[in-house]
């Protein structure tokens, strides 16, 4: 029974989210604009009224996932100042300004310092290269961030300690998203409206340094939300006594 509401509350959330702003810039996909519309704010109020429970069931589960995301990384951050709060915070910023920036630039080369090298790679290969040969460009500006919160923690010793560590955060951000073309400025896809988005950002320590590894829309958060549950101990995970 409960992962039948787990099941439904996540097609709930899909279903919200792709009436708001889906995913912008880095990752790939552009910002819904069906949120601009009077009957997609119709259809909005519609499935939050028919939806609430579901809704508060999906949001109380994000709450307590991030609980326990805090608590394992206070832990840790006793063995390493890597997982203090504030410091991996600060990180997350740093990184979302500094892709943000490589992506608007179509060159995420300038940034690879700060993703993985598969990440940056790909996302070079696969979304902008792809969006160059067609004539498109994507504008993504980000005015300010709102809010930064932890999903998901796991901590891994792949080679050494502390290696292969993930911190999964939700990050929401004023954003300007569209895809035009570059000779026209035709809008394709997106719109010029600035508007709250929430993408799903995955950093990997990689040699002692938190990289961006992935970023997804705001849908896959049940997914993270879910994982958390078959977590070890964080106790467990550590290999020295030393604090």
């Amino acid at each position: 029974m409960s992962k039948l509401v787990v099941y439904l509350s996540a097609i709930v959330v899909a279903c919200l989210v792709v009436a708001e702003p889906a995913f912008a810039g880095p990752g790939g996909k552009i910002a819904s604009v069906l949120s601009e519309t009077f009957w997609g704010k119709v259809l909005i109020l519609c499935l939050f009224i028919f939806f609430s429970p579901l809704i508060v069931y999906a949001f109380c589960k994000e709450k307590l996932a991030e609980q326990r995301a805090r608590k394992d990384l206070r832990f840790m951050a006793g063995y390493s100042e890597l997982f203090e709060w504030l410091k991996v915070q600060e990180r997350v910023k740093d990184c979302f300004y500094r892709v943000h920036a490589g992506w608007e630039s179509e060159d995420l080369s300038s940034v690879s310092d700060w993703m993985t090298d598969w990440y940056w790679q790909n996302q070079q290969q696969v979304h902008l290269e792809n969006w160059k040969k067609q004539g498109l460009v994507n504008v993504c500006k980000v005015t300010h961030l709102s809010k930064i919160k932890p999903l998901l923690f796991v901590h891994r010793n792949q080679s050494v300690e502390h290696e292969g560590s993930m911190v999964v955060v939700a990050i929401t951000g004023e954003t300007q998203d569209y895809l035009m073309v570059k000779e026209t400025g035709k809008i394709v896809e997106g719109s010029k409206k600035f508007k709250d988005v929430e993408t799903i950002w995955t950093l990997t320590l990689t040699n002692g340094v938190w990289k961006v590894s992935n970023i997804e829309s705001s849908t896959m958060s049940i997914d993270y939300v879910n994982e958390a549950k078959h977590l070890p101990k964080i106790e467990t995970t550590v290999l020295s006594d030393l604090r």
